[in-house]
């Protein structure tokens, strides 16, 4: 079949989020054929180009969702008309509260969500009709149109209370959020060429699959393994966000939350990373028979030298492994390191991984002083395993030199974050057959499934106590990281992820109907006349193969199908 990957910000650009799955994905299916549609977030991730893409990779369009040019449409009269009735709409239905507005009845809220998908397919539509919106949605009148919708009665109060600075910045953000709409990928060679339609997270990834839906019936499977509408809770927290007038971060809430309800409720099937992502995906709107969990697959063969070597590591050496960042709550780790190396003096802590941007400096900055200030008689904090309880490194160095090595340093992998999606890095140190002590956050519980000590986050005393039980038990020790070893072979790996999405693909479209009929020479039309398989290259049926050519697969007529029984047929 051919399936339309739609990603944000990732594969196929060499950074990113979800560049590794997607690839691991793509060539995972080498019988299927893939059409890619990206969004891309930077100039900067433009410029680095692409990952090597498989053969079965026979498209690949991009569009930039950083930035738009002007596409010089000039909306008539009529289309002026439409596209304010649409965007009124859809401003009321933002101002009318999120999904979770204050003692909202149920039937209010379904009404508010039908007036926001009504919108959002109108200003789909138009952008189709006149080859684009970018001016309108730049225009006063957007603006004006947001700011009858917040005086409006029934408008939250904060929207009510919204300024023309904000209605500003509001209108922004909008026209940047709904750049999709004017894309030229909805044709009949485009994405309504496509057998199904995965968009790789929710948000900006998912709009062309909704699209691709209106326009042509193509179903549409949504993957989050981190909840889009989550992340964007958490950032409008954090940053300049945090400095934004309420009216701004309600209305960008609403719409958040919105269209997350509408890619959920239009989805044929959504797929969780974990149970955490899915209980976010229910409360947002999310219908429990659409939601299927696939967790991330892992590379397990680059772990597997450290998995099943006999040695355990250093017996008195703590690891931790990942990106140096407020959420992941290195100062606790240092506190409970200081309680541990209290009760276990010859203890070592080795703090492995890298900065993230300006602001994972800065918090790498305050760590090392800390390091120095809770080990003054030892170190500053900066010296090499042996001079130095706390050391911070880097992968690639002469002592680690590849992130197996990093695990395999220590007896026990530690992880201290306040705030976590899916722990790659505990993954990654239970494929190593590590003992693991972690903060109980996001999915960890999830993950670790009783292979592993889990304590309350923000708790270096409880952190403290769980390391000094492991480093004094080593048979414990190595009873947990087998167990966690086997238990990461069997639910986190590429070929469990990758069956996963192949038996999802053919249950979507085997329960969605033909959308190109084929007629034969009678003029009759003919049931199953492009069936799914039509896209595999090669001669897969004898004489009554497909011969694929380009984009528009032929039918060569084949021997008559003699009619089976039904039991036989079930069989």
């Amino acid at each position: 079949m051919r399936i339309g990957l739609l990603t944000e910000g990732g594969y196929p650009y060499v950074s990113g989020d979800a560049v590794l799955w997607c690839d691991r994905l793509v060539r995972g299916l080498g019988q299927h054929e893939f059409d890619i549609y990206a969004l891309s977030r930077s100039e900067q991730q433009e410029d680095e180009g692409w990952v090597p893409l498989p053969p079965q990779v026979s498209r690949v369009r991009t569009a930039p969702l950083w930035s738009a040019e002007d596409d010089g449409v000039v909306l008539g009269r009529r289309a002026r008309r439409r596209f304010a009735e649409c965007y009124s709409e859809l401003a009321l239905a933002l101002c009318a509260g999120g999904a979770e507005g204050a003692g909202a009845a149920e039937g209010v809220y379904a009404a508010e969500a039908d007036r926001f998908s009504s919108a959002l397919y109108g200003l789909a539509e138009l952008a189709r009709d006149e080859g684009g919106l970018v001016g309108a949605l730049r225009s006063e009148g957007a603006v004006r149109a947001l700011e009858r919708a917040c005086r409006a009665p029934g408008a939250l109060r904060t929207a009510r209370e919204a300024r023309v600075p904000d209605l500003l910045t509001v209108a922004t953000h909008l026209e940047s959020a709904l750049r999709p709409l004017s894309l030229d990928w909805y044709e009949e060679d485009g994405l309504g060429a496509v057998d199904v339609c995965h968009a790789a997270s929710g948000g900006p990834a998912a709009m062309p699959g909704l699209l691709a839906g209106h326009f042509f019936g193509v179903p549409l499977v949504v993957t989050e393994y981190g909840v889009r509408l989550r992340t964007h809770y958490l950032s409008s927290g954090a940053g300049t966000a945090a400095t934004a007038a309420p009216a701004v971060r309600a209305l960008l809430a609403a719409f958040q939350s919105r269209l997350a309800a509408e890619v959920y409720r239009r989805a044929a099937c959504v797929t969780p990373g974990n149970a955490h992502a899915r209980r976010w995906q229910e409360r947002c709107g999310a219908d429990r028979a659409k939601l299927r969990t696939v967790y991330p697959g892992m590379d397990a063969t680059r772990f597997a030298e450290v998995g099943e070597s006999p040695e355990c590591g250093d017996p008195e050496t703590l690891v931790w492994v990942g990106r140096v960042e407020p959420a992941k709550d290195l100062v606790s780790l240092l506190h409970a390191f200081a309680e541990v190396r209290r009760e276990e003096p010859k203890t070592r802590l080795r703090i492995v991984g890298t900065a993230a941007g300006a602001e994972g400096e800065a918090y790498l900055g305050h760590c090392r002083a800390l390091a120095a200030q809770l080990f003054p008689d030892e170190a500053d904090g900066l010296h090499a395993v042996g001079d130095n309880p706390v050391s911070f490194e880097e992968i690639g160095g002469p002592e680690l030199p590849t992130l197996a090595d990093a695990y395999a340093s220590g007896a026990v992998t530690v992880l201290s974050s306040v705030v976590e999606g899916f722990p790659v890095g505990l993954v990654e140190a239970m494929l190593c057959g590590r003992a693991t002590v972690s903060t109980d956050v996001g999915a960890v519980v999830e993950v670790i499934g009783g292979t592993g000590l889990v304590v309350p986050p923000r708790n270096p005393r409880a952190l403290a106590e769980a390391c000094v039980a492991l480093l004094r038990d080593p048979d414990r020790r190595a009873r947990l990281g087998a167990a966690a070893r086997a238990r990461a072979l069997e639910l986190f790996t590429v070929e469990q992820n990758i069956a996963a999405f192949h038996g999802i693909y053919l249950e979507v479209v085997s329960r969605c109907p033909v959308n190109r009929v084929v007629v034969g020479d009678t003029g009759e039309p003919l049931p199953f006349g492009v069936p799914a398989e039509a896209h595999v290259p090669g001669r897969w049926a004898g004489p009554g193969a497909p011969v694929v050519s380009g984009d528009a697969p032929a039918w060569t007529p084949g021997p008559p199908v003699r009619a089976m029984p039904a039991g036989e047929a079930a069989r």
